[in-house]
């Protein structure tokens, strides 16, 4: 079986529902996951836009997810590092009015150390460890548009 992210507030390709953007509650969409490799003994979480126009703008960063989650709403028991917007939490999608449609891609990678040694707690660092420990990733993506 093959290592899957999934929401039960949109699929895979969707739309996200409002609550879940700037334009709403900003509230973290509730995720799930399934069928991680053997050896996985905790995940870290990237939400990015690929479509901003000054390249990929981070929205959520979060790691030592605990090996036994397998649900994730908001920040959980996870430690989390400073997004785009610059506080250490989610930030929902939020692209410039009338720009279209954006895609926002949470890539979940399983990793084989229960905890992160980031440091100095920055994105170098992160990804550094997310490359050295990676077991697997699963991905999720979901548009959003906003509209004047």
């Amino acid at each position: 079986m093959a290592f899957t992210l999934t929401s039960s507030a949109f699929e895979d390709g969707g739309m996200i529902p409002r609550e879940f953007t700037c334009d709403g509650e900003d509230l973290a969409p509730p995720l799930a996951w399934s069928d991680a490799p053997e050896g996985t003994r905790s995940f870290a979480l990237v939400l990015e836009d690929p479509d901003a126009a000054r390249g990929a703008f981070t929205h959520w960063m979060l790691y030592d997810i605990p090996a036994t989650t397998t649900v994730l709403w908001e920040q959980a028991c996870a430690k989390a590092l400073c997004n785009g917007f610059g506080q250490a939490d989610y930030g929902g999608p939020c692209p410039p009015l009338d720009e279209g449609p954006h895609r926002y891609v949470f890539t979940l990678h399983a990793l084989d150390v229960p905890t992160l040694d980031l440091y100095n707690g920055t994105r170098q660092a992160f990804e550094c460890s997310l490359h050295a420990h990676a077991l697997a990733t699963a991905h999720l993506m979901g548009h959003y548009e906003r509209r004047s």
